[in-house]
């Protein structure tokens, strides 16, 4: 006897942003990260190199903490830093959509015309991430339009859930908003913290590499691309199946999950 295909029908894309939408880590977040030390008068300088490791830790404020724990000398911690670090964040968030707002943090190849065209055959979107909602905003905002805001049903963000990625809460939280099974959507994911999360939540996840995370290991994902692509801007497969394609479309995000259902 043959067991029959799976049809669940894709209802609903689940974007992760920095570092999905968006190589706003390196040039953006830790930039706006020494800024604001820098404004507060700590010699903290975060270097490529050292954001690197801290981006083990999701979560601003708890790379913070992080950061003082493992890089500081116990005399070198601010006496106020339970008190300094909210502020220091929202210093931080400042300087960031500051950048945002001067064009210098663009989408990634392919992100908005994926959007558009799932936006146009309609498809329910959705944002998780463990980044501030004031940020996701801010990088909407100025790279999509204003607009761009309402085209996302549910944007669960920052601390609407107590526990950040690794742990599956986020999309646990996006998933009961809309009311949507996981076998009905899938994730679009950068990090080794992104994919466990959205697997945690029984997602099946796509994942496009930046310069951080292109070493971390997605064994389960439905296929590994270093980005979307573009139809003048073939994308490169690290692993996976394209079916042929040399850029991420709607078509293909059906024909990814399909295949990963009936797995």
């Amino acid at each position: 006897m043959t067991t029959k295909p799976v049809n669940t029908e894709l209802k609903a894309f689940l974007f992760d942003v920095d570092g999905t939408l968006s190589d706003t880590e390196r040039d953006g977040h830790r930039v706006a990260f020494n800024r604001a030390f820098e404004e507060y008068g700590l010699n903290w300088q975060w270097s490529v190199e050292t954001y690197g490791v801290l981006l083990e830790v999701t979560g601003g404020k708890e790379r913070m903490k992080f950061y003082t724990e493992k890089f500081l000398a116990k005399e070198d911690i601010p006496d106020s830093i339970e008190t300094l670090i909210p502020e220091l964040h929202k210093a931080k968030t400042r300087h960031y959509t500051e950048l945002l707002a001067t064009g210098a943090i663009p989408l990634r190849p392919g992100v908005e015309r994926l959007i558009n065209e799932a936006r146009q055959r309609g498809f329910r979107l959705a944002i998780a991430t463990t980044t501030t909602p004031e940020n996701v905003t801010a990088l909407l905002t100025h790279t999509l339009g204003q607009d761009s805001i309402e085209w996302f049903e549910v944007i669960a963000a920052g601390d609407i859930v107590p526990a950040k990625k690794p742990a599956p809460d986020i999309y646990d939280y996006a998933l009961k908003a809309m009311n949507l099974s996981a076998d009905e959507c899938i994730a679009f994911e950068d990090s080794i913290n992104g994919i466990k999360s959205s697997l945690g939540a029984n997602l099946n996840t796509i994942i496009t590499i930046n310069d951080y995370t292109k070493d971390h290991d997605f064994s389960n994902a439905c296929i590994v691309l270093d980005q979307m692509g573009e139809p003048e801007q073939a994308f490169s497969v690290i692993a996976g199946d394209a079916h042929n394609a040399t850029y991420l479309d709607c078509d293909l995000v059906i024909k990814l999950h399909q295949q990963a259902i009936n797995k």
